[in-house]
């Protein structure tokens, strides 16, 4: 499923936490935005939030 990723969001966090999460997605071969929104996919999922990506239509996934 393809997702508008036009729309920010901005967070504060402490810098070393943000450094040690920063490294873990490089270990993983990820990177920080795509390990964040899969975090947001699956919270959403988690309690029962039904969203799909604007202007896309049933079946297109």
């Amino acid at each position: 499923m393809l997702e508008n990723r036009t729309a920010r969001l901005t967070i504060l966090i402490d810098p070393d936490k943000k450094k040690a999460f920063e490294d873990l997605c490089m270990r993983l071969d990820t990177n920080p935005s795509q390990a964040l929104r899969q975090m947001i996919r699956e919270f959403l999922a988690k309690h029962h939030v039904k969203w799909s990506p604007q202007g896309m239509k049933a079946g297109d996934e």
